[in-house]
């Protein structure tokens, strides 16, 4: 089998500012974190990049990374638009999209292996793109009753940011390694070795040990045909609050546990996030990949021949 790489890239990014921050530059070759990901994914047997954006930096998009990334794997581009299922009408001051299920809707006709679905603003290491490739390529996967997704489970320690707070899926699993249950938490933030969040989450939910999602899912493309049913009805829910109404996949997957529909697979991984939330997280990213290109981690140059 092969496998497809789907990286979330429609994001505005209204808490970093002027600019578009999957764009920002990281080394002096000008590489922005999608080349790290998509190296350590080619590394890992991936073999199709589909990158989902918005049109109105589909210029910049492909000057900054596209056509250069064109020229080493096989790119497809999907567009997030804000249309709506039919008999629904868009809210005139409405220019966010609509959230990553209905991201993952506008690459339904380019992925037709299994795949796995990153953010382009985030760093996630080398292993997890290896388990999760490798949890892809079982062909065990799919002769199960559920469909079978996994998710790279992170530190919660590994992934916060020093100039803010970060949202995260607290994932509560079984001693199986199982996720059963997902818990999209806003606010988070370490002050004096105590995290908080909006939730207002226990000490024994969350803390600087917790496993957490980055939005990093490996699964099977009759998965897209699921996120079109439930974007439809979480418009309906939401027809009077279309104005400001967001579905994360975090929320699509714990509706699925709850269903019953899924089995997902937490694949531990002790690598570090990085990743640009807000501006000021950009000079503390580039010395991070400057440390790795020094210690060897990555060659000096990602993508010379």
């Amino acid at each position: 089998m092969k496998s497809t790489l789907v990286v979330l890239a429609a994001g505005i990014g209204k808490r970093y500012g002027a600019g578009i921050k999957q764009l920002a530059k990281m080394d002096k070759n000008d590489y922005v974190i999608i080349d790290y990901s998509i190296y350590d994914a080619i590394k890992a047997g991936f073999n199709k990049v589909v990158f989902i954006i918005r049109e109105d930096i589909e210029k910049d998009f492909k000057e900054v990374i596209g056509d250069r990334i064109s020229k080493i794997i096989d790119v497809k581009y999907a567009y997030q638009t804000l249309d709506l299922p039919k008999g629904y009408e868009l809210p005139k001051e409405r220019s966010k999209p609509w959230g990553t299920v209905n991201a993952l809707i506008a690459c339904k006709d380019l992925v037709n292996d299994p795949f796995l679905v990153i953010n382009a603003d985030d760093y996630y290491g080398k292993k997890a793109f290896k388990d999760l490739n490798k949890f892809l390529l079982d062909p065990e996967n799919l002769n199960k009753d559920k469909i079978q997704i996994a998710m790279a489970g992170y530190k919660l320690k590994n992934t916060l940011s020093k100039n803010g707070s970060v949202t995260r899926g607290v994932c509560l699993a079984n001693d199986k390694n199982k996720l059963e249950k997902i818990i999209e938490t806003h606010e988070i933030e370490e002050k004096d070795g105590k995290i908080s969040s909006k939730e207002n989450l226990s000490d024994d939910l969350l803390n600087l040990e917790s496993l957490v999602s980055m939005n990093m899912w490996a699964t099977y493309p009759e998965f897209i045909d699921l996120c079109q049913k439930h974007f439809e009805k979480f418009i309906e829910k939401n027809k009077e609050n279309l104005q400001t109404a967001e579905y994360v996949l975090p929320e699509m997957i714990e509706e699925l546990l709850v269903e019953e529909k899924a089995e997902i697979s937490i694949l531990p991984t002790s690598d570090k996030w990085i990743g640009i939330t807000y501006r000021s997280d950009l000079d503390l990213a580039k010395k991070e990949f400057e440390k790795m290109l020094d210690e060897g981690i990555y060659p000096k140059d990602i993508w010379a021949k």
